[in-house]
């Protein structure tokens, strides 16, 4: 699955130690554009922390897995980060370091959100049930 959006928490990174050796793993809070903005939390583990240098108020799209696992009758849902791509990112000329341009903004493709659709907004086809969320 792929989702696009603003970073606009980073939370601490986490580390441990397990059966396969020591781990680590950061924790960010996207959201989402459109009319109905969501907030996801999602997880980055080992080395792609650093390779993938996620800053604050950055515009991302992250390739990820949904896992959800059962523990003493409770459900727990991972997301989990394998790819993050910059939009309209120029490779090669950067070196992958964010640009510090002043018109930064016009090449924002969050700027104008009049087209862009809700992910998460059930489709004009989508058969409709009677739950309430």
């Amino acid at each position: 699955m792929e989702l696009s959006g603003k970073i606009v928490q980073i939370l601490a990174k986490q580390t441990g130690e397990g059966k396969n050796g020591t781990w680590e793993k950061q924790d960010y809070i996207i959201e989402t554009q459109g009319q109905y903005p969501k907030r996801v939390c999602f997880s980055v583990w080992g080395a792609k922390i650093s390779s993938s240098n996620i800053q604050m108020g950055e515009f991302i799209n992250i390739g990820m897995d949904i896992e959800s696992r059962e523990y003493n009758g409770r459900w727990y849902t991972d997301i989990r980060a394998w790819k993050v791509d910059r939009p309209g990112a120029n490779t090669g000329s950067n070196n992958g370091s964010p640009s510090n341009s002043s018109n930064q903004n016009a090449n924002d493709p969050f700027e104008n959100t009049e087209n862009i659709t809700d992910p998460f907004a059930p489709s004009a086809s989508a058969e409709m049930d009677d739950l309430p969320f």
